[in-house]
């Protein structure tokens, strides 16, 4: 019994982060949806680019507000079972959804859609991050590669069953989301007794951060944060363009149908799975900073090709955009959890909200530009974004340090 629990203090408990990262999974091709049904509200209610950004706006500055109070309640009063709360939030979402004849009610709906998400990211961040013990990298890939998973089956499964059948066939998706909350019951039971084994035990080693970033001056503490908020800013608005925007660019500038769009969209975001776990993996062994660099600067030569291109080197492009990009926002993340490694569920919620919130605002605005002058522009612009990506070498090089 005692080897047993030394093995589950010290290595990452692998059922937990599976069952987390299929209800990242889950809850992510839920939120997926509402971007790859834009065509279909487009030309149903007539709506314009701006408005479009405006449900975008919706539901993920919903999530962006809720997030970092949600993870502060989190760290002080844990609820593993909070996650089943939140979907039953994004149910309601979905059903509204389906059954919406407005534009406020969409927008009533997909807010719902962001509150599910608010309460399951934080607190599905801090039991990844106790269910990863040592192994941080390769805990938050497993983790996040759901949610990229799911991101990417969204568009596909829009395409074979919302645009086909029309708007009321959302009520379908219910179905994930019961399943969903089923799922994530059993996962809080899990981590609950997972929990009590490691504090039975002497042992916390397996949550221990980077020591050396953890004891920054306050003023490298806030220099750094703001170097990382920076960096996902750049992330999240490039990936606004494709999530949201993408599609149209397929139509407009190609003129391939609304399922070849979706099957590129869907193309584009399963291969940032990949690009998760591996720099997760990286990211244990080279540093955060490297991994954060070589996602952002890495992808900026392919990202200034990509207007430029032809229908099919555009698809490649893409697919080599998505690759190298996917592994920047979990390396953020653990990157901005061994700052304040006391603080997870804040962190992760204060992180994914930011992320949900920087990606809503950037898609707003950049519909405000479609609108004015075109699509086309709009990739041309968000090109420059991943240049950003040079503040990384003003972090601190102290995590670049491994065992």
């Amino acid at each position: 019994m005692t080897t047993t629990l030394a093995q589950t203090v010290r290595g990452p408990t692998l059922p937990i982060l599976v069952a987390l990262s299929f209800g990242h999974l889950l809850n992510d091709l839920i939120q997926s949806m509402i971007p790859a049904i834009y065509p279909l509200l487009k030309e149903r209610y007539l709506l314009s680019f701006a408005q479009i950004g405006g449900i975008t706006l919706a539901f993920q500055v919903t999530s962006s507000l809720l997030q970092p109070m949600i993870g502060y309640v989190a760290d002080r009063r844990p609820w593993p079972y909070a996650m089943v709360a939140g979907m039953a939030a994004t149910l309601m979402g979905l059903v509204g959804l389906a059954m919406a004849g407005s534009y406020a009610m969409i927008l009533v709906s997909a807010a719902l859609v962001g509150l599910g998400s608010a309460v399951f990211h934080p607190e599905a961040t801090r039991m990844a991050r106790h269910a990863a013990a040592s192994q941080q990298g390769f805990g938050q890939g497993i983790f996040q590669i759901g949610g990229h998973v799911g991101y990417a089956v969204g568009p596909l499964l829009a395409a074979a069953l919302v645009v086909p059948r029309g708007q009321g066939s959302l009520v379908w998706l219910s179905l994930v989301a019961l399943m969903a909350m089923v799922l994530m019951g059993w996962t809080g039971a899990r981590y609950t007794e997972m929990r009590r084994l490691k504090t039975a035990s002497s042992s916390h080693s397996g949550t221990a951060p980077d020591r050396d970033v953890a004891m920054l001056g306050p003023g490298q503490l806030v220099l750094a944060m703001a170097i990382l908020i920076a960096l996902l800013f750049a992330k999240n608005a490039y990936a606004a363009a494709f999530t949201s925007y993408y599609t149209f660019y397929l139509i407009e500038r190609f003129g391939v149908s609304v399922q070849v769009s979706q099957v590129m969209l869907f193309v584009y975001l399963v291969v940032g799975a990949a690009g998760v776990i591996v720099g997760g993996m990286v990211g244990d062994r080279i540093g955060r900073d490297r991994v954060i660099s070589i996602s952002l600067l890495g992808a900026l030569p392919f990202a200034l090709m990509l207007p430029h291109a032809d229908l099919f080197w555009t698809g490649v492009l893409s697919v080599v955009i998505g690759l190298i990009m996917a592994s920047a926002f979990a390396s953020i993340l653990i990157y901005a959890i061994d700052l304040v490694p006391h603080r997870v569920g804040l962190i992760g919620g204060l992180f994914y909200g930011l992320a949900f919130g920087l990606g809503g605002l950037a898609a707003a605005a950049l519909g405000l530009l479609a609108d004015k002058s075109g699509i086309l522009t709009v990739f041309q612009l968000c090109a420059w974004l991943p240049a950003i990506g040079v503040l990384t070498f003003l972090l601190p090089r102290a995590s670049r340090r491994r065992r």
